[in-house]
C-alpha cells in the first residue's frame, strides 16, 4: 500500500501522507490541505476526524475490543482493581507491588476534602442536579490550590493535581449524595480501600462483594478513547487551562442524555413498564413492531456493532449485587426479563442489539439505592482517571489550541442601514 494518498482538485493533484497506527488503524494526514489547496474538510461531529494521537485506549467497535494501554479490559476487569487501572492509564504500565502501594498512598493524602470544597458544596441549591453540583466542586477546587494552577508548572505539581483529583472524587461524590438526602457527612477511614471508603461515605456500609462490583464498574467506565466529554477535556486543557477547569468541562459534557444520561434513560424506560402495568414480553413487542414512543434502552451501542465486551463483564457483577442485596425491586425484575426475552429473539440478536454497559450500570446503581439522578456522577466518577491521562497526554505532547473549521453558510458582505430607516 503506498503511503500517501492523492486528493485531486481541479488540475491540481497533491499528495497527503497516510498515518498507521500500532493496532495498523489508518489515517490521511490533511494538516496541509488548506495550505496547498484553500480547501478544508467537512466532518460533521467529527465522525472520520482524527484530532489527536493516543497510547491510552484502543477501541474496535466492529470486533468489540476495548484495551487499556494494551491490556484486555476482560482481564482487568477480572483480575485488577480501580486504583492500578488509575495507574495504569496514568503511567502506561501495570505498578509494582511497592509502586501501587505508594500510588495508593499519594491518593489517600487527599481523601478529605479541602474546606473550600465543603464550604461551597454547604451552600449549593439542595435542588441542584448532582451533575451541576459536581462541575461545581471540581471547579471550586481552584480555589483551594490557587498557587498550583501555573500552565508552566512542574510535573510534580501537576502529578500532585492528579492525585488530589482521584483523592477528593469519592468524598465529593459521596457528599453530594449525602446533601441531597438531608444526611451528615461521614468521614474517610483509613481502615478502608478506595472503593470501601467511597461506599462508606455514602451508604455507611461496607460489604466486600460490592466493592469488587463497585472496582469492577468504575473500571468500564475509566476510559474510552476520544468520545465527547474526554475531547472536551483535551480542546479545553488545549488552551493551557489547567486540570480542575479541564476535568470540570468534561464533566459537562458527560451531562447530556446523548452521553452519560444513557444509564438512567434505562430505568426511566423500566418505571415507565411499571407505571403503565405493561409486561416485559409486550414491550419487547411493541419496540419489534416500532410503536410510537417506545424504544429499548440500554441495547446497541453507536460504537460497538457487535457486542460492548463491558457489558458482558457487568452483568455477572450485576447478579451477584442483586442477589447478595437480596433486592425486592419490581423494576430490576422487569429489567431481568426484558434482558432474557430479548437475547432469545432472533430480531435483537440478528440486528446486535445486544445489553450494553448502560443497562446493566442502571441497574446496579438502582440496586444500591442510588438516585437516577446521580447516575452520570457515577459515571464521571469512574471516568476521572481517564480524563486527567488525557489531560496530561495532550500536555506532554505539546499540541497547539484545538481550532475546529467550519463552512460559513450565512449571508453574504451588507451595508448597515440606520434603524430609522429598517
Amino acid at each position: 500500500m503506498s503511503d500517501f494518498a492523492e486528493i485531486k482538485i481541479g488540475d491540481s493533484v497533491i499528495s497527503l501522507p497516510i498515518i498507521v497506527g500500532t493496532e495498523d488503524e489508518k489515517a490521511i494526514d490533511i494538516s496541509v490541505l488548506l495550505a496547498k489547496t484553500g480547501h478544508t474538510t467537512f466532518d460533521v461531529g467529527y465522525k472520520n476526524t482524527g484530532a489527536t494521537k493516543s497510547a491510552i485506549t484502543f477501541l474496535d467497535g466492529d470486533k468489540g475490543i476495548l484495551r487499556y494501554c494494551g491490556y484486555p479490559i476482560e482481564q482487568l476487569a477480572g483480575k485488577s482493581t480501580f486504583i492500578e487501572v488509575c495507574y495504569l492509564l496514568l503511567h502506561r504500565e501495570l505498578p509494582t507491588a511497592a509502586q501501587l502501594a505508594d500510588f495508593e498512598k499519594n491518593i489517600a493524602a487527599y481523601y478529605e476534602l479541602p474546606a473550600e470544597v465543603i464550604a461551597v458544596l454547604d451552600v449549593l441549591p439542595t435542588n441542584m442536579h448532582p451533575m451541576g453540583i459536581m462541575s461545581t466542586l471540581l471547579s471550586t477546587l481552584t480555589g483551594a490550590y490557587p498557587a498550583d494552577l501555573e500552565p508552566n508548572a512542574s510535573e510534580e505539581t501537576h502529578w500532585k493535581n492528579a492525585f488530589r483529583i482521584l483523592g477528593h472524587m469519592p468524598a465529593m461524590v459521596a457528599y453530594i449524595y449525602r446533601k441531597q438526602n438531608g444526611l451528615a457527612y461521614i468521614a474517610p477511614s483509613a481502615d478502608l480501600d478506595y472503593c470501601g471508603n467511597f461506599l462508606n461515605m455514602m451508604t455507611g456500609k461496607v460489604d466486600k462483594d460490592v466493592v469488587e462490583a463497585l472496582n469492577v464498574l468504575l473500571i468500564l467506565h475509566a476510559d474510552h478513547e476520544q468520545n465527547c466529554s474526554t475531547s472536551t477535556v483535551r480542546i479545553i486543557g488545549s488552551s493551557q487551562a489547567n486540570i480542575f477547569a479541564s476535568v470540570s468541562g468534561g464533566n459537562q459534557a458527560l451531562w447530556g442524555p446523548l452521553h452519560g444520561g444513557a444509564n438512567q434513560e434505562v430505568i426511566e424506560m423500566l418505571e415507565e413498564i411499571k407505571a403503565v402495568g405493561r409486561t416485559a414480553e409486550e414491550h419487547i413487542s411493541m419496540v419489534k413492531t416500532k410503536t410510537a414512543g417506545v424504544r429499548l434502552m440500554g441495547f446497541g451501542h453507536r460504537v460497538y456493532k457487535n457486542f460492548d465486551p463491558r457489558a458482558q463483564i457487568i452483568k455477572k457483577y450485576c447478579d451477584v449485587v442483586l442477589e447478595k442485596l437480596d433486592i425486592q425491586d419490581p423494576v430490576l425484575g422487569i429489567a431481568k426479563t426484558l434482558e432474557e426475552t430479548a437475547l432469545s429473539d432472533d430480531y435483537f440478536t440478528s440486528r446486535k442489539l445486544f445489553p450494553n454497559v448502560d443497562f446493566y450500570s442502571g441497574i446496579i446503581y438502582r440496586a444500591l439505592g442510588i438516585p437516577m439522578d446521580m447516575f452520570t456522577v457515577m459515571f464521571a466518577f469512574g471516568r476521572m482517571p481517564g480524563w486527567i491521562s488525557q489531560w496530561r497526554e495532550l500536555r506532554a505532547a505539546k499540541e497547539p489550541i484545538g481550532r475546529p473549521r467550519q463552512v460559513y453558510t450565512g449571508y453574504t458582505s451588507r451595508d448597515y442601514v440606520a434603524i430609522e430607516n429598517r
